[in-house]
């Protein structure tokens, strides 16, 4: 399929979970505008739902990297001593919500579906109409970090803890689904595997791969940069490195496989 077959269809976009990491999810949506290549269809979990409902609502993507570099992770005010959780993840809020003032799925201009984890029953939920900030403050709660968030009557948490890559949720709406995947894996060296964190994040690393591994491969396009795995789900320092590194690997593919552009 070439470039300009691809802009005559409906095409589909899943952005994955990986904290600071979905930047790369930004720089890629950079270099599809540049192809003139847009989704009508969108899902995402943890911060790929957060990047997918600035990207469905319109929003640039200046607009998306300056909400993530403005919004604090830690603000001493947000902890909480009453949730589990190190931060209240409802103070949020009102930070969301000077974005999307509407606070519907319906106000997007793209369809969106946002996967959470319903905490009590240990099933994956998925949202697609009604309320939006909620369901998206849920399916970024990174537990332990942030507290679960309460939705009518019941506790729910990151959606990368059932869901990592939404794919399901698109496939059946589109005739080209492009993936974005800021949670892969590389070889690495003995050295990268030193201390308990290192341990504990690349063992994480390798169990959220697996479970994904199948989904990711179905996509007609998949963007992975495996350099990612260099960057802190939390360090806010990587924000522009992992911008650029998305878009950089996404502008690369784009040009070798549409040679015509």
């Amino acid at each position: 399929m070439n470039l300009a077959e691809i802009k005559t269809k409906s095409v589909g976009l899943v952005l994955s979970g990986g904290g600071v990491k979905g930047m790369a999810h930004i720089g890629m949506i950079q270099a599809l505008n540049e192809f003139g290549i847009q989704a009508q269809v969108v899902s995402g979990s943890s911060v790929g739902a957060l990047v997918g409902a600035m990207y469905a609502n319109g929003n640039s993507v200046s607009e998306m990297l300056r909400f993530f570099k403005e919004t604090p992770l830690f603000r001493y005010h947000f902890m909480t001593l009453v949730k589990p959780g190190l931060l209240d993840t409802d103070r949020y809020f009102e930070v969301l919500l000077k974005y999307f003032p509407e606070n519907t799925f319906e106000s997007l201009q793209r369809k969106l579906s946002v996967v959470t984890t319903d905490l009590q029953r240990g099933e994956e939920r998925i949202f697609s109409t009604g309320a939006l900030i909620m369901p998206l403050l849920a399916s970024a709660a990174l537990p332990p970090v942030f507290s679960p968030v309460v939705i009518n009557g019941t506790l729910y948490a990151d959606g990368g803890i059932m869901n990592n890559f939404p794919y399901e949720y698109v496939a059946d709406e589109s005739d080209f689904i492009i993936g974005s995947n800021v949670s892969s894996v590389r070889q690495l060296s003995k050295e990268g595997i030193r201390s308990s964190y290192q341990l504990a994040n690349r063992t994480t690393s390798l169990m959220i791969y697996a479970m994904n591994r199948a989904k990711v491969q179905q996509c007609d396009l998949i963007i992975e940069p495996q350099s990612l795995e260099l960057i802190g789900i939390l360090d806010k320092k990587g924000i522009e490195k992992a911008y650029t590194i998305g878009y950089e690997h996404t502008l690369a593919k784009l040009q070798k496989i549409f040679v015509e552009y």
